[in-house]
């Protein structure tokens, strides 16, 4: 039976953890806030007291924490998670991190004999959820080789490249997932306002070049108000963020993703950064209020 240790058990990597141990896999867990593990005993999870204890003898280490600067506290160094996986074993990244990071870890891996792949998400807590996450990974090809059989319980992996690449990949994704939220945002509240149901507005444009899963799932949650996080603002504005500092690296300057960036930004500093993303249409409507009160 393969043994896969899983790093960090929150919205995302619950779920994930609770598919693997019930495709068969001997799933040892670990989470800094232990409660959030706790359920996956019921999907026959083994629940861990140290990230490090998830590596003693597994094949398999996947993290799915919530930054890089998380990441390689808890993976590296001699106390660290890579430090206890046994040489030929794979550590699998499924955090979304910066490009630069992903590749200095996977140096370090190769350094210790030890296959790795960055394999970034796409597809939120549903996603997780239904299995059907979208997943970008990047990592050479006996990595890859190793990872398919146990990224294919979790959803659609699609290898894009060498290491950093599946994070290359993700921040096109998040930075088109964040102005597309966006642009739903000002298209619901612009109906609202105009005078006509956003309801039957989002209808109506089902199946038409509009058509967008963010126009399908979180226009549902503006029109009714629903912003329990299922990808909280604050990750997305990590995201964003990190897009426009990569891209400045390769001489680029992208209007619409620096428009995005800034309206999360705003939304944070708003006090919202812990609601969904889609809550976006909250900082747009108190923008566009001020305007008028002014």
């Amino acid at each position: 039976m393969t043994t896969v240790g899983f790093v960090g058990t929150g919205i995302m990597g619950q779920p994930m953890a609770a598919h693997l141990a019930r495709a068969g896999y001997n799933v040892r867990a670990w989470n800094r806030t232990s409660v959030k593990a706790a359920p996956l005993k019921e999907a026959g999870a083994q629940i861990v007291a140290t990230a490090r204890e998830t590596a003693a003898d597994a094949d398999v280490v996947i993290c799915m924490l919530s930054s890089g600067a998380v990441c390689d506290e808890v993976l590296l160094g001699e106390a660290g998670v890579l430090a206890a996986m046994k040489p030929g074993a794979l550590l699998i990244v499924m955090s979304s991190i910066p490009v630069e990071t992903a590749r200095e870890q996977a140096r370090l891996a190769g350094v210790r004999g030890v296959l790795w792949l960055d394999a970034p998400v796409s597809g939120g807590e549903k996603g997780a959820r239904e299995a059907t996450l979208a997943i970008m990974a990047g990592g050479h090809a006996d990595a890859w080789d190793a990872a398919w059989p146990v990224l294919q319980k979790l959803g659609r992996p699609v290898h894009v490249g060498g290491p950093g690449c599946g994070q290359l990949a993700k921040l096109v994704n998040q930075m088109m997932v964040a102005a597309n939220i966006a642009s739903v945002a000002e298209a619901m509240l612009l109906a609202e306002r105009g005078g006509t149901d956003p309801a039957k507005v989002r209808e109506a444009l089902l199946g038409g070049f509009a058509d967008s899963t963010a126009l399908r799932q979180h226009a549902v949650r503006m029109i009714g108000s629903d912003f329990a996080p299922g990808g909280p603002a604050k990750y997305q504005l990590k995201d964003t963020r990190t897009a426009v500092q990569f891209a400045h690296t390769v001489g680029l300057s992208l209007p619409m993703l620096n428009m995005a960036d800034s309206l999360f930004a705003g939304m944070i500093d708003s006090g919202d950064g812990e609601l969904d993303h889609s809550a976006i249409i909250l900082h747009i409507r108190r923008m566009n209020d001020a305007v008028s009160a002014g």
